[in-house]
C-alpha cells in the first residue's frame, strides 16, 4: 500500500480516522441491495474496476467475482485501518492502494468501471474528483456513484414527528462539528447533476429500497443499533434536542428499556439506495 497524504477530507477523514465497524454492520445490512446494484452494471468478465472508496472491502471482494475469472477490481481507501481490514478479508490478488481519490497514481485510461458508494460527498470538490476518476476510465467506461438514505430514512414508522427532530439533530450535529451549511450537508443529492457537470454523459439513476420489518435479522438489528442508535445518535443528540424528546428517543434506543424499537412487532425500517450511472465519451 502506497502511504497517502495526510490531508483532511470535508468531513474529517484523514489516513488515521478509523470507522471500519460502521462499515462493516453497513455492508452486513445491506448486502442484498449492494449486490442488487453491481447486477444492475451487467458487468462482463475481464472488465477491470476500481472501488473508490473501498473501506473495508467487502463491496470490493462482489465487484471482483462480478467480473471473474479474467477481470480486475482493485480498491483504494484513504484510511489505513480500513484497508488492514480489507487486507484481511481479500484474496492477496486483489490490489489495495492507500490514496487521496482526487489525486490517485493509478494510470489514466486504464479501466471500464469506477464504483465509488457513500464516499464522494467526503472529498472537499466532488465535481474536481469526479472529473480525476473520469481520467482513470478507457473511452466509453463508466463512472457509478452510489448513495444511500437521499430520501429520509423511515426507523419510527409511529411517530414521524420524533423521527423528523432526530434526523434534524443529526443535521445541526454535523454542521456545527465539520462548519458545514445545509447546502453542503445536502448537496450530494444530486449524484445526476454531478457526473453531468463532469463531462459523463448516458448519465441514469436507480434507487433501491432497503425495507426490513419485524422480526428482523441480525445483520439489521446490528446496524441499527450499533450503527445509528449509538454510533449516530446517541448523546451526541443531546444538545440538539428538547429534554423530553432526548428522553424518549433514549428509551426508544436502549435493548434494556421494555419499549426499544427494535422489538416491537410493528417495527418497519425504510432506507433507499440510489446509483447514478455516467459513461465517458468517445475519445477522451
Amino acid at each position: 500500500m502506497a502511504t497517502a497524504p495526510a490531508d483532511s477530507g470535508r468531513l474529517g477523514d484523514t489516513p488515521d480516522r478509523d470507522y471500519s465497524r460502521k462499515l462493516q454492520l453497513f455492508n452486513a445490512f445491506a448486502e442484498p441491495e449492494l449486490r442488487a446494484a453491481i447486477d444492475s452494471l451487467r458487468l462482463a468478465p475481464g472488465t477491470f474496476v476500481l472501488d473508490a472508496g473501498c473501506g473495508t472491502g467487502e463491496t470490493l471482494a462482489w465487484l471482483a467475482a462480478a467480473v471473474a475469472p479474467d477481470g480486475l477490481a482493485l480498491g483504494i481507501d484513504l484510511s489505513t485501518s480500513h484497508l488492514r481490514e480489507a487486507r484481511g478479508l481479500l484474496p492477496r490478488e486483489i490490489p489495495l492502494v492507500q490514496a487521496d481519490l482526487a489525486h490517485t497514481p493509478l494510470t489514466g485510461a486504464s479501466l471500464d468501471l469506477v464504483w465509488s458508494v457513500n464516499t464522494i460527498h467526503h472529498l472537499h470538490d466532488p465535481t474536481a474528483a469526479v472529473r480525476a476518476l473520469g481520467t482513470l476510465l478507457r473511452p466509453g467506461g463508466r463512472i457509478a456513484l452510489g448513495h444511500s438514505s437521499l430520501v429520509p430514512d423511515m426507523y419510527f414508522a409511529w411517530d414521524a414527528r420524533l423521527e423528523r427532530m432526530a434526523t434534524e439533530a443529526v443535521h445541526a450535529y454535523y454542521r456545527d462539528r465539520y462548519g458545514l451549511s445545509e447546502q453542503d450537508l445536502t448537496a450530494v443529492r444530486g449524484l445526476l447533476g454531478l457526473l453531468q457537470s463532469a463531462g459523463l454523459s448516458r448519465v441514469g439513476v436507480r434507487t433501491f429500497v432497503i425495507e426490513r420489518r419485524a422480526p428482523l435479522d441480525a445483520h439489521t438489528h446490528a446496524w441499527l443499533l450499533d450503527g445509528i442508535f449509538r454510533g449516530t445518535w446517541g448523546e451526541r443528540l443531546r444538545p440538539y434536542l428538547s429534554p423530553a424528546d432526548h428522553e424518549e428517543l433514549t428509551l426508544l434506543c436502549d435493548p434494556q428499556q421494555p419499549g426499544f424499537a427494535l422489538r416491537r412487532s410493528d417495527f418497519h425500517f425504510l432506507q433507499t439506495f440510489t446509483l447514478a450511472v455516467g459513461t465517458t465519451r468517445a475519445g477522451r
